[in-house]
């Protein structure tokens, strides 16, 4: 299996299924003499671990990362950061019942058509939990890149859609509620959603929207390695993502350039920003900011038609724990896989300058 391995300098390979030993990583390309906080990594995978509120898959992992390779008395020695998360909640006979059979919107199909074999227990490779090695890994770039802040947040669950600008936001309330959305009124509104869609054995799909901002000027390549595509890169990555938007995003379309074009300060900073903060492919040190799209999780509690592996129709029913909306869990991915970009970019920048 190819592509496991994101990033150019600071590259990260993960490994692991939802359901073997154990998930981990190994971070090539982080500077040496950079000091680590152990406890703000695993406040990272704390946010995104399961159980954490009614609301999510009741799986029950602590997801306590253990470091092998490349920190040495706190700081980082510039050669390989190995990294392992075992896996100690893991209910294998829950999926017993999909072993040759195709779930609906899942990998399994394609899986089988490709390698021949699958590991039928929770998705094996193909499985969301994968994502905790990049929640490690986006915490260490963080910590490389200390005075760019990335705040992600829940804007939409369903039809339910924060109606306020982000600047209108205070993003230190974001981790009170259970949704990760930093407006209580609406936050309130999608967690009772969540719960009514979740008692139907049904999913419901939503956005998140990520804010980067201290952001210097001169980040990203103008041909093939624009910033704005290797953050596409990095959210179409992610497990249920099904679409990426930045800046003015597809309202754009609709707009005369006279109403999109962002005029200048001064200073080089511009009125408004439509363009959300990158320009050619380049940032120009304004806000970066973008929605992702996810989908409705396609385990459904509800029965379903489908195939088995004889190509036979017949009908089934998920079991096991499963979350009924996936966005306030892939809140702390969405960082990190923007974390992993920009500290990537971050050291090409620096290797473009005498």
């Amino acid at each position: 299996m190819a592509g496991n391995t994101f990033g150019q300098l600071f590259k990260l390979t993960t490994f692991g299924e939802s359901h073997g030993e154990a998930l981990g990583g190994i971070i090539d390309g982080c500077p040496a003499g950079l000091t680590i906080d152990l406890e703000a990594i695993q406040k990272e995978l704390d946010r995104r671990r399961p159980g954490q509120s009614s609301i999510v898959t009741q799986r029950k992992e602590l997801d306590e990362i253990k470091f092998l390779s490349g920190i040495f008395e706190g700081k980082t020695t510039g050669t390989p950061i190995g990294f392992t998360i075992l896996n100690t909640n893991q209910k294998s006979k829950d999926y017993s019942h999909i072993k040759d059979v195709y779930r609906p919107s899942h990998a399994d199909y394609v899986y089988d058509e490709k390698y021949g074999i699958r590991d039928y227990r929770g998705g094996g490779r193909s499985s969301a939990r994968e994502t905790v090695s990049r929640v490690a890994a986006g915490a260490i770039a963080k910590q490389l890149i200390p005075e760019i802040k990335i705040n992600a947040f829940v804007s939409s669950v369903g039809e339910i859609f924060i109606d306020k600008p982000y600047q209108a936001l205070d993003f230190s309330l974001t981790e009170n509620n259970a949704v990760r959305c930093p407006d209580a009124a609406t936050a309130a509104k999608m967690e009772e959603y969540i719960k009514e869609v979740k008692k139907q054995g049904d999913t419901v799909g939503g956005t998140i929207t990520c804010v980067i901002q201290n952001v210097p000027k001169g980040l990203g390549e103008p041909v093939f390695d624009k910033l704005h595509a290797a953050l596409g890169n990095a959210m179409l990555s992610i497990n249920a993502v099904k679409g990426f938007e930045y800046g003015s995003g597809f309202c754009g379309a609709k707009m005369k350039g006279s109403e999109h074009n962002d005029l200048y300060n001064a200073d080089g900073t511009t009125k408004s920003n439509l363009s959300g903060g990158i320009q050619g492919g380049i940032s120009n040190g304004m806000d970066i900011y973008f929605r992702v799209a996810f989908k409705p999780i396609a385990t459904l509690m509800q029965k379903q038609e489908t195939i088995n592996k004889e190509g036979e129709t017949i009908e089934m029913q998920g079991k096991g724990r499963h979350d009924a909306c996936v966005v306030p869990r892939a809140v702390p991915i969405v960082e990190a896989m923007a974390a992993l970009v920009i500290a990537d970019f971050a050291l090409l920048n620096r290797s473009n300058k005498y």
